[in-house]
């Protein structure tokens, strides 16, 4: 599923600036946070006068009085513009997105044999490392360019093309390196089970993604979020439609639901794009600048979260025998399941993003650190969440949902979701240090934990799944260890103005794919 959270409160700070650049109070703080340097607005309950008599028991009661409906329509309007501009068309975007991952891994699962499953998720695992990896920063730059833009009434139109320049020569040199992989190595026969259609369908699919990337970029910058929920919703959709015949007609080759994988970014775009107009309206040069001085910083980290996120899927790939492929399709399974406290943390953040959006409009930078506390525990729960029902339930939803093939143990999906609960926790320090202008140690922090991972693996034990699983674990502690120290020693040079926006703009960029 792609994004975490995304883009969806851009438009809360966009609303609150002035053309000088002032702040003003964002309709709901006073509802979020009590009275700040205003009357406090309450709805009062209607009295019975004094002398009235009381209806019979067995009247009907009246209706609401014109002034309790109006009072009742005013609490509505105020709760719902407390609610940022397209919180509801993306959140409904990202709940297709994953119901339609784990259709799509579902039906490949119980149609294809177990080494090719595992050869079809070797492209799933590569395409969204490098896809996210590589254009995700592209498209969080384009976004806050394009809204810097609009918030001056400047034409971003050289932003887009700009940025879609580099975006296609991240493309070709990517695709030039992976036909190069391919043609020297035997990355086809043992990682794609020797089918060579995998690999052009992990090159359209870079393509495909870099064009998806640089439309949602412009859609959040220009603030047009139903056109980029629908994005998500259709390319999710449109990802699973066609499995569905492929898995009644018996379709054994795992090339064609790769290509049900690569294509549907494209079409996609096509349909989000559909009426809107006004992307590419024209204004002054762009320069390199204006898309970010830390670019290089953000395009490493991304990648480096990215691979540490599939480490254990990736170290398996590598570390498995030839007979072992059909136990790799398994534990791509259990990868999956493991990941599932992702989407209930995407609805958590969700539901947190509006408060945190009313203090950015309030100024409140002071509570950038209570935000994070928040996050940090919330996160802390959901991972305990997902190891204890990961630990007796897991196996159980395993054969329910992807049939009697399954077979992992209770353990295995347990120390999975270790590994995922601490990579969430690595990600949200990496958003609140990143806030904090730490690009580079945040970058630092990934690669730590990926040292660290491989070194555990290399030493751990020879089986196959639990060295990759206590690798995982301890890739992901060392890089959340690493990530909260750096954060601690920013704190303490002080919190700028602007820290608790750029968190919630972090939020909302965050990579996280399932």
């Amino acid at each position: 599923m792609h994004r975490a959270v995304v883009s969806i409160f851009v438009a809360i700070r966009l609303r609150t600036r002035t053309v000088s650049g002032s702040v003003g109070e964002s309709p709901g703080v006073g509802l979020l946070l009590g009275p700040v340097g205003a009357r406090e607005e309450t709805v009062s309950t209607p009295q019975v006068p004094s002398g009235m008599h009381s209806r019979a028991p067995d009247a009907s009661p009246p209706g609401p009085s014109p002034q309790a409906r109006n009072d009742r329509a005013s609490a509505v309007a105020r709760a719902r513009r407390m609610v940022p501009e397209g919180t509801f068309t993306v959140g409904a975007g990202l709940a297709i997105s994953g119901i339609t991952t784990y259709g799509f891994q579902i039906l490949a699962f119980r149609g294809l044999r177990g080494a090719d499953y595992a050869a079809l998720n070797a492209l799933w695992v590569f395409v969204f490392v490098l896809a996210p990896g590589v254009f995700l920063p592209l498209e969080q730059e384009v976004g806050r360019a394009l809204s810097a833009r609009r918030a001056r009434g400047v034409g971003g139109g050289p932003v887009v093309w700009r940025a879609g320049l580099l975006g296609a020569v991240f493309s070709v040199v990517l695709a030039i390196g992976i036909l190069g992989v391919s043609l020297t190595t035997g990355v086809v026969e043992h990682k794609f089970n020797d089918h060579v259609g995998l690999v052009a369908c992990l090159v359209v699919a870079l393509f495909a993604f870099g064009v998806e990337y640089l439309a949602r970029g412009a859609f959040a910058g220009m603030g047009r979020f139903g056109a980029y929920g629908l994005s998500l919703g259709a390319e999710g959709v449109i990802r699973l439609l066609p499995c569905i015949p492929l898995a009644i007609a018996g379709v054994r080759n795992p090339v064609w639901y790769g290509l049900c994988l690569a294509v549907p970014p494209l079409l996609a775009t096509a349909v989000s794009m559909y009426g809107q107009s006004g992307l590419m309206r024209p204004g002054p040069p762009a320069p390199w600048s204006e898309l970010s001085s830390n670019l290089g910083f953000l395009l490493g980290g991304s990648l480096l979260a990215q691979v540490l996120s599939y480490a254990p899927f990736l170290g398996a790939q590598v570390l498995a025998t030839p007979k072992q492929r059909d136990l790799v399709a398994n534990f791509i399974v259990g990868l999956f399941l493991s990941r599932l406290p992702i989407l209930l943390f995407q609805a958590v953040q969700a539901a947190l993003l509006p408060k945190l959006s009313t203090l950015v409009s309030a100024g409140r930078d002071d509570e950038f650190q209570n935000g994070v506390r928040k996050l940090v525990m919330i996160v802390v729960g959901i991972g305990v969440l997902g190891v204890t029902v990961g630990g007796t339930a897991g196996p159980f939803a395993g054969k329910i949902l992807f049939g009697h093939k399954f077979n992992l143990g209770h353990a295995d999906v347990a120390l999975l979701a270790a590994g995922s609960g601490l990579f969430i926790l690595t990600l949200t320090l990496s958003q609140a240090l990143i806030a904090l202008s730490g690009h580079r140690q945040a970058m630092v922090a990934w690669a730590v934990g990926l040292v660290a991972f491989v070194a555990v693996t290399a030493v751990a034990t020879d089986a196959l799944f639990l060295r990759v699983e206590l690798g995982s674990i301890a890739g992901a502690g060392v890089s959340a260890a690493a990530m909260g120290w750096f954060f601690v020693q920013r704190m303490k040079q002080g919190v700028s103005a602007g820290s608790l926006a750029s968190l919630v703009e972090q939020i909302e960029y965050g990579p996280l794919e399932i």
